[in-house]
C-alpha cells in the first residue's frame, strides 16, 4: 500500500513538472519573457503583440500573470522608491504625504493595511496639519500597516474629490511592492471630514476594500448601493447635530438594513449611534477597527451592484466599461451562476465588459449572458496575455486579476 502511495505521489510529481516545462516553452509565455526583456518600460505596445492576442491554456495564463505581476512590481518600484521614501506620492499636480506605523506581526499572506483619513476640511493649512497629526496616532490594530494621508487640498471635500481614488488606487499598489501587503485586507476608515471620505469612497472603491468604518461624517451626496460586497460599520454620536450628521446616520441604517433584508448576501453593516456623544465620541468608534479586521475581500464576488457617483471609474470588481463611456448615475446589477451571467439590471448603460478568469468560471467551456429573459452572448471566451496585461496594468493586483473578457451591447 505505501508503496502504491509512494508511485502515486512520484508520478504526480513528473506530471507537474512536465506540464510546467510544456507551459514555460510554449511559444506565447517564450515571448512575453523576451518581450518582457526588452521592454522599454512603458509597454504600451504589448496587447498589439501577435503573441499577446492568441488564445492560451489556464496554465499559460497563471505563469503570464506571475511573469507580468513581477515586471510591473520592478517598474513601480524603479520609478517610486524615492517619492516612497520620502512618504509622498504625486498624480500630476496632487500630492500625497503620509506616515504609517506596522503593528503586531506580519502575517505569512502579508501585512493588512488600513488608510484612515483626518478631519478638518474647509480651513486652514495649520488646522488640518493638526487633525492629520491626531489621526496618525488615533487608532491602533492589533495587526497591520497603519497608514494616515495627509489630504491634498483644505477643501472641505478635501477627501472625495476625484483624485484621491487615484492617490489611493496608487498607494494600495505601492504598500505592497514596498511592504508586501495582503491587497484582500485593505480597510478604509476617517474622522468628522474623513467620514466625509468614508461615505463617498467605500462605495466607489469597494473593490479593492475588505471593509470600511465611517466615523463622524456626512455622506453628501453619496449612495449604499455599491456597498453590496462591502463590510461597512457606521459610528456617530447620538447629540452630533451639525449637518444633521446625526439624523443621516439613523437614516443611513435604515437603508442598510433594507438593503440586507432584500439581499441577505449582501449589505453586511454595523451602525452604531452612541447616546450621550457629540461629535467627539471619546473613542467608542475604535470597536470599529476590529471589526473590520474579521473580513477579508472577496476580489470576485458572485453579485455584482455597481451604482457611479459624481467620480466616476471604468472598472469595479469583474465588470467594466470601455474608456470615456463611465457617466455619472449609471448602474449595473450582474449576477454569476456557473457558466451563466445575468444582467438582473442597467441604466445609463448600453456597452459594458465582463471580466473573467478561471477562478469565476469555466474558460474552455462556453459562457452564457442573459439580459431581460433573453441570451445575449453564448460563446467561449479567450484567454490571452492582452487581457492579463490590461488588467494589471489598470491596477496591479494579482488577486483580482483577469485573463478574458466579454463585450456585450445591451440595446
Amino acid at each position: 500500500m505505501t508503496k502504491t502511495i509512494l508511485f502515486i505521489f512520484i508520478a504526480a510529481l513528473f506530471l507537474v513538472s512536465c506540464q510546467t516545462e510544456s507551459v514555460n516553452n510554449s511559444k506565447e509565455i517564450i515571448s512575453l519573457k523576451t518581450w518582457l526583456a526588452e521592454a522599454s518600460g512603458k509597454g504600451s505596445n504589448l496587447p498589439a503583440q501577435p503573441f499577446a492576442q492568441k488564445a492560451i491554456s489556464e496554465e499559460e495564463a497563471d505563469t503570464a500573470v506571475q511573469m507580468i505581476h513581477q515586471f510591473l512590481n520592478k517598474k513601480l518600484k524603479e520609478k517610486y522608491a524615492g517619492l516612497w521614501q520620502d512618504s509622498t506620492l504625486k498624480i500630476g499636480n496632487r500630492e500625497l504625504q503620509f506616515r504609517y506605523k506596522k503593528f503586531g506581526k506580519k502575517p505569512v499572506k502579508g501585512w493588512s493595511l488600513y488608510i484612515s483619513m483626518h478631519g478638518g476640511g474647509g480651513t486652514t493649512k495649520e488646522m488640518n496639519d493638526q487633525q492629520w497629526r491626531n489621526q496618525i496616532g488615533l487608532y491602533e490594530p492589533e495587526e497591520g500597516i497603519y497608514m494616515a494621508p495627509r489630504a491634498p487640498t483644505n477643501s472641505w471635500n478635501m477627501w472625495h474629490q476625484a483624485h484621491v481614488d487615484s492617490l489611493f488606487s496608487l498607494f494600495i499598489e505601492l504598500a505592497d511592492v514596498f511592504e508586501d501587503i495582503n491587497t484582500n485586507r485593505v480597510y478604509l476608515t476617517g474622522y468628522s471630514a474623513g467620514g466625509d471620505g468614508t461615505y463617498q469612497l467605500a462605495p466607489r472603491m469597494a473593490d479593492q476594500l475588505a471593509a470600511a468604518a465611517m466615523m463622524a461624517g456626512h455622506p453628501n451626496d453619496a449612495s449604499p448601493l455599491g456597498l453590496r460586497n462591502l463590510p461597512f460599520a457606521l459610528h456617530m454620536g447620538a447629540e452630533d447635530a451639525a449637518y444633521d450628521r446625526n439624523k443621516i446616520a439613523a437614516e443611513w441604517k435604515k437603508k442598510l438594513d433594507k438593503l440586507h433584508q432584500n439581499d441577505p448576501e449582501g449589505y453586511m453593516h454595523d451602525v452604531q449611534i452612541h447616546e450621550n456623544m457629540g461629535h467627539w465620541m471619546e473613542q467608542k468608534d475604535t470597536v470599529a477597527i476590529g471589526w473590520m479586521a474579521q473580513f477579508n475581500r472577496n476580489p470576485y464576488p458572485e453579485k455584482v451592484v455597481w451604482k457611479q457617483s459624481s467620480v466616476i471609474h471604468n472598472r469595479f470588481y469583474w465588470l467594466g466599461v470601455p474608456e470615456n463611456e463611465a457617466v455619472k448615475d449609471a448602474l449595473v446589477v450582474a449576477n454569476r451562476d456557473g457558466q451563466t451571467i445575468t444582467i438582473e439590471k442597467a441604466e445609463l448603460v448600453d456597452t459594458f465588459l465582463i471580466n473573467l478568469n478561471d477562478k469565476m468560471v469555466d474558460l474552455d467551456e462556453k459562457v452564457k449572458v442573459e439580459y431581460n429573459g433573453e441570451i445575449i452572448y453564448n460563446n467561449t471566451p479567450k484567454r490571452d496575455i492582452a487581457q492579463i496585461w490590461q488588467s494589471l496594468t489598470q491596477r496591479n493586483d494579482p488577486q483580482q486579476v483577469f485573463s478574458a473578457k466579454i463585450e456585450v451591447t445591451l440595446n
